[in-house]
């Protein structure tokens, strides 16, 4: 099961705030041990949202809206994706995180779609198709 930890964003964070030494080496640290453990696949840390934007999509228009966004309590300042046996098991790496944030943070637990959670509709066609992607991808990703 894949699943995705999202760090919650705060106002140091939208604030382009940096972390310290400190909290940079124990999320090094954190990290390392995800990776030997096999459970880490990727993790990024997000810039501001003051540096993004969004595109809305409603009755066949799309609307650019540039950022910063203002519920900050919405927004993500940095995610993992990991490979795990199950939510419980998610949750337990959690707890032993380093706190992401100076203060209170939050992370959220989103287990990830599988190719078998779409049933037939996720037709062996498309899923070859898929397939053909993520191998392109990964293929420029290495290089």
């Amino acid at each position: 099961m894949r699943f995705m930890m999202i760090v919650k964003a705060n106002k140091d964070s939208e604030a382009g705030v940096m972390p310290d030494e400190k909290l940079i080496a124990a999320m090094t640290r954190y990290n390392e041990e995800l990776a030997k453990a096999g459970v880490l696949l990727d993790l990024a840390g997000l810039q501001p949202s003051s540096k993004g934007a969004r595109i809305k999509f409603s009755a066949g228009k799309r609307t650019v809206i540039d950022g910063p966004f203002a519920e900050t309590k919405e927004l993500i300042a940095g995610f993992w994706i990991w490979q795990v046996k199950s939510k419980e098991e998610a949750i337990e790496w959690v707890k032993r995180c380093p706190n992401p944030m100076p203060g209170e943070s939050e992370i959220e637990i989103r287990q990830i779609f599988e190719a078998e959670d779409f049933g037939e509709a996720f037709t062996p066609e498309l899923q070859e198709q898929e397939e053909r992607m993520r191998k392109e991808v990964e293929k420029r990703t290495k290089s």
